[in-house]
């Protein structure tokens, strides 16, 4: 049953290829998570030329042939402007992922306190002010003395550093509650250049609440990189520090449960993530799947595979661009043994942005590729992602 999954568990899974959800369907079966078997972006549309309707539509035909009779969503995922909604309403998305980042301001971070005033002057600052540095019993106080108090300079650098985001989440918010009765509602700043504090994520949570929003999830913008279809790189210690104080905001709302993104293979951090959040938790996996893809090719079709690395090779610096990656292309290995490449930090990256590419010279082959080699597609998918899903038990 295609519905919103409100606070339940939840498990996000990208399918690019529209191939994918039989493999995800048998690894989240029996787990105590609620799927998201249609998952595509804007960005992810316009590279793959799927559209919102397509992309739902693969993913109720592989529900109906496992005769999966379980609520499952449709995640409209990181949308930037009003006028994105429409297609996913029309589609009949249930989950809606709005995606502010070009409104996040992270200059806020370094700004002189100068230059805050003459921000703050496009924002209410009197009303913030009374509510969040006033020492009335109506002061919107943060959970605990770990996650620290408001003074006006470090409540002027929140509300210039996302009040121009929260505004357009609320715009979004009300334009879906003008078309649908009922959706999950996810904000999303992960992809903001600058990590989000304890402080702040407790700012955009109030605001987004006291202001009318009923929120499913939210993704904030944690230390470290949290790169694509690669583990989490960083400090654990720090991380699972920072976790800690974040959860207490989570905690301290109790009304939404925290999204991971950019989930895929950040195997060092479940274990992290479950002890902070427990079950009140949403993961987002996208390009793992069409990673998952690859490595059959280079197992039964390596000529293709072959030709689809060496055009992620030549557009991998062009690619890249709307994606926080680190590859090199120095180091990439020079092997013969191609599965070993799907094993590679680098080689891993390099495939994972190129998909729009790939998909867009080779798309044809590759289908065809992975539905003549579907069972090994299918296995390779939920032993994947039966390792995810174990690593998020508590």
């Amino acid at each position: 049953m295609l519905s919103p999954l409100g606070l339940s568990p939840s498990f996000g899974f990208g399918d690019r290829l529209g191939l994918a959800t039989p493999g995800h369907i048998a690894a989240v079966r029996g787990t105590k998570f609620a799927p998201i078997f249609a998952q595509q972006s804007i960005r992810e549309n316009d590279r793959t030329g799927r559209t919102p309707q397509q992309v739902i539509d693969d993913a109720k035909r592989a529900v109906e042939s496992a005769k999966w009779d379980a609520p499952w969503g449709a995640d409209a995922d990181h949308l930037m402007t009003v006028n994105d909604i429409q297609p996913f309403v029309d589609a009949g998305y249930t989950f809606f992922t709005v995606d502010p980042r070009a409104h996040v301001d992270n200059t806020a971070d370094t700004n002189s306190v100068k230059a805050l005033k003459q921000k703050i002057a496009a924002f209410n600052w009197d009303e913030l002010s009374g509510l969040y540095l006033s020492e009335n019993i109506k002061q919107a106080r943060p959970p605990s003395r770990m996650i620290g108090q408001f003074d006006r300079e470090s409540l002027m650098r929140a509300t210039v550093k996302y009040g121009r985001a929260i505004q357009l989440a609320v715009t979004m918010y009300k334009r879906l509650s003008d078309l649908k009765d009922d959706f999950d509602f996810e904000m999303s700043v992960d992809e903001s250049n600058s990590p989000t504090t304890p402080l702040e994520h407790f700012f955009i949570a109030n605001e987004l609440i006291r202001k009318g929003v009923k929120l499913t999830s939210l993704a904030p913008r944690f230390i470290g990189r949290f790169e694509k279809g690669v583990d989490y790189i960083g400090d654990l210690s720090a991380l699972d520090a920072e976790l800690k104080k974040h959860a207490a905001v989570t905690a301290h709302f109790g009304t939404y449960k925290y999204s991971l993104h950019s989930g895929s293979d950040k195997f060092s951090i479940y274990p992290l993530i479950v002890k902070h959040w427990g079950e009140r938790l949403h993961v987002k996996t996208a390009g793992t799947s069409y990673l998952e893809a690859l490595r059959v090719l280079t197992k039964y079709e390596p000529d293709l595979f072959l030709k689809i690395y060496s055009l992620g090779r030549d557009r991998y610096e062009i690619d890249r661009q709307t994606y926080h990656v680190s590859a090199l292309l120095e180091m990439l290995p020079e092997t013969g043994d191609l599965p070993s490449l799907l094993n590679d930090f680098h080689a891993r990256e390099v495939l994972h942005v190129t998909f729009g590419s790939a998909v867009a010279q080779f798309g044809l082959e590759l289908k065809a590729a992975l539905v003549k080699h579907d069972e090994a597609y299918y296995d390779g998918l939920k032993a994947h992602f039966t390792k995810h899903l174990s690593l998020l038990k508590e």
